[in-house]
């Protein structure tokens, strides 16, 4: 059986991407994610968008809400990501998720992630919240 019939195929919705963007993040957000990226590297921002929110975030099997406590997750690991992490903390928001689940989930990750990671991420969550 030829690879390609294993594979699940990639597909990338432009439209779909920008009006996901709006349910997720507020136009502050949205502006403080990439400001003035495209003037640095044009196309990059555009890109990023559609391959994420019109990509990745198109698959079924997750809820946005479990995407959104994934990120929180991944972006609380790998630290140094402040602005990230405030937006998709304001994103849980969004979706309806109570201050008390983004606490807990940025709590549960102290053994997984490191104690000193979880308390930055705490602490990013306290002034997104």
């Amino acid at each position: 059986m030829p690879l390609d019939e294993h594979l699940t195929r990639s597909r990338l919705d432009r439209d779909a991407a920008y009006r996901l963007l709006d349910v997720l993040q507020d136009e502050a957000a949205q502006n403080a994610a990439l400001p003035g990226l495209d003037d640095l590297a044009p196309g990059f921002p555009d890109w990023i968008v559609t391959s994420l929110f019109g990509g990745t975030y198109q698959r079924g099997g997750l809820s946005l809400r479990d995407r959104q406590l994934l990120n929180l997750a991944a972006l609380t690991a790998m630290g140094g990501v402040d602005p990230q992490l405030t937006g998709h903390v304001r994103t849980c928001l969004r979706l309806g998720m109570a201050r008390e689940e983004i606490v807990e989930a940025l709590v549960h990750l102290a053994p997984y992630v490191g104690v000193p990671k979880a308390l930055a991420g705490l602490r990013v969550a306290a002034a997104a919240l």
